[in-house]
């Protein structure tokens, strides 16, 4: 690694670190507050969800806090539809600011896991995108930072996301509606549907798992 490079990384990894302690220090907002915030702004609250959604990643907010604030503002259906929404637009922000500013890491190949990983996307961009986002074995923003700096297309990237977070997102956003429902039913099942979705990574067989790279 030259000089050069190792400034840049050092440079990436002081500001990653700077907005983790911003967003641990004064950014440590429960569903409930992002409810509250969110329809203090009426009629435009959609609106304002779907921006302060698709920024999320710029400060490496937690996406399953926004979508749990999703689901106790607008309830389990226009909560999945303005979640996987605003989802898919913090998606293809991460994927493009790390295209950008990882073009050179983009051109080159990569070695062991990662080079798995750049196969899998370059030749099956859009299935291998779903599967990811459809099985949560790796973290939201990790998955469009490391497809922005591959050789996958935007195209088959965004749909890929679009498509496979719909599940994952309806429980979640579920769940979160869940809190404001006082029925002990809807809470059992949503919390049922919660484990169930979490659970799949560790259902997963170690050949699925070594296909998908991650073994």
């Amino acid at each position: 690694m030259t000089k050069k490079n190792g400034l840049k990384l050092t440079a990436v990894v002081i500001v990653i670190g700077l907005l983790v302690w911003i967003n641990q220090r004064y950014l440590n907002i429960s569903p409930l507050e992002i409810r509250r915030w969110i329809l203090s702004f009426g009629f435009y609250a959609p609106l304002v969800y779907l921006l302060l959604y698709t920024v999320r990643p710029l400060i490496l907010f937690p996406a399953s806090i926004m979508t749990l604030g999703g689901g106790l503002a607008f309830g389990p259906i226009w909560g999945t539809v303005l979640s996987v929404s605003g989802a898919s637009a913090s998606a293809a922000v991460a994927f493009l600011v790390a295209r950008k500013l990882g073009k050179n890491v983009a051109a080159k190949d990569w070695q062991g896991r990662g080079e798995k990983i750049q196969r899998q996307l370059e030749l099956n961009g859009f299935y291998y995108v779903l599967l990811l986002r459809f099985i949560p074995v790796l973290n939201f923003d990790l998955i469009s930072y490391l497809a922005g700096v591959s050789k996958v297309k935007f195209a088959p990237f965004i749909f890929g996301t679009a498509a496979g977070m719909i599940p994952g997102t309806f429980v979640y956003v579920f769940l979160g509606s869940s809190l404001v429902d006082p029925s002990l039913e809807v809470i059992i099942l949503a919390g049922v549907l919660f484990i169930i979705i979490s659970a799949i990574p560790f259902l997963l067989s170690d050949q699925t798992k070594q296909k998908l790279g991650f073994k």
